[in-house]
């Protein structure tokens, strides 16, 4: 006779079977099925049979290498000059059938710089647009998460307050997270707009004209800038509840001994209120950098990645190549590098915890 507990653990199987089978089937499988595909040149139809090509797909993504040229001279030795500049070699030249260099081949220029004298350095990769994806995605992260953490902090010191009709507020400030981000991406995409959107129009009213219309999604300058706003407004509402839980975590206690002993605010702050949102901080700086590091549906519905690639992200990369262009391993590749900066990172913040504790 199977005893209480057998018959139990049985029973808890049986109600979280199915949940097992669906989380292993849409996330433990492929997650393996990634890491394989990216070893080979797996495509989503094809009629050719796959194979395994090792590093390949990863050494196409991350190839970069840089050359240092000297300006082009004329027979007498001078520097020839265009546009005000000096002319240097084109970079075509040299990586495409050129023997002596074949390294370089399939190449394209990323960027280039001068440290001083005629001499230019030109960075190159295999994946240009890749690299744009991989800075883009820690701009976006590096702004996103210090600036939102910041904002939810201080509207969750306003609403920690009690006043009447504070609920009201926390509502207002809660509503945009509730929203779904396709419908937010739309919404924001109108107020953008380069003719009519709202935001210009706003701005031509308030400056009686002097502020011309920006193109805010169509410029390369201001696309991304743009839709790190509108993630910091429709995100920060969550992020400000979870502070709030943990300013509603210290004791009342602490506040009441410093308003005995006269502490100005900044001193509460920092005293009291601050160290006893450590480990909250904690959790919203990780929980912002995933999903940051996930940034795609504003990227789909607002930019699709343009103009000349300045929206380009990991994720946009990895379903772009997946699925838009059939390369399933190198959809897959991007996944993984994406897998390991994530865990390095998250590592990096647990080992920087420890520390400090």
């Amino acid at each position: 006779m199977a005893s209480k507990f057998t018959v139990s653990n049985r029973t808890g199987w049986l109600m979280a079977g199915p949940a097992v089978l669906l989380i292993a089937g849409f996330v433990i499988l492929p997650f393996f099925l990634a890491f394989y595909f990216s070893f080979t040149n797996q495509r989503l139809v094809s009629p050719n049979p796959t194979e395994w090509v090792g590093l390949a797909n990863y050494r196409q993504l991350l190839g970069v290498t840089t050359l240092t040229l000297e300006p082009v001279r004329d027979e007498a030795g001078a520097i020839v000059m265009k546009d005000g500049a000096p002319e240097y070699p084109s970079i075509r030249t040299l990586t495409r059938n050129n023997p002596d260099r074949p390294d370089l081949a399939g190449m394209r220029e990323w960027f280039s710089f001068s440290l001083g004298g005629d001499s230019r350095t030109y960075v190159l990769a295999r994946d240009v647009v890749f690299m744009k994806a991989i800075v883009n995605t820690f701009i976006f992260v590096l702004v996103v998460a210090p600036v939102q953490a910041g904002l939810a902090l201080g509207l969750a010191l306003l609403i920690n307050q009690r006043l009447k009709g504070i609920n009201v507020f926390r509502a207002i400030y809660f509503m945009p997270v509730v929203v779904s981000i396709v419908v937010v991406s739309l919404l924001w995409r109108l107020i953008y707009d380069g003719q009519s959107g709202l935001l210009n129009n706003l701005l031509g009213a308030i400056s009686f004209g002097l502020i011309p219309p920006v193109d805010w999604l169509g410029n390369p300058s201001t696309a991304l800038g743009a839709i790190i706003a509108m993630s910091i407004w429709q995100a920060v509402g969550f992020h400000m509840v979870i502070w709030l839980s943990g300013l509603q975590t210290i004791s009342p206690t602490l506040y009441e001994a410093a308003a005995i002993e006269g502490a100005s605010k900044w001193q509460v702050f920092r005293y009291i209120t601050w160290p006893g949102l450590r480990n909250t901080a904690v959790l919203i700086l990780i929980v912002i950098t995933m999903q940051a590091f996930g940034l795609f549906a504003q990227i789909d519905v607002m930019t699709n990645g343009g103009p000349l690639d300045s929206t380009q992200t990991i994720v946009f990369q990895a379903v772009e190549r997946g699925y838009g262009k059939q390369d399933i391993s190198g959809g897959s590749a991007i996944s993984v590098i994406l897998f390991v900066i994530v865990l390095s990172i998250s590592l990096i913040q647990r080992w920087l915890t420890r520390e400090k504790s």
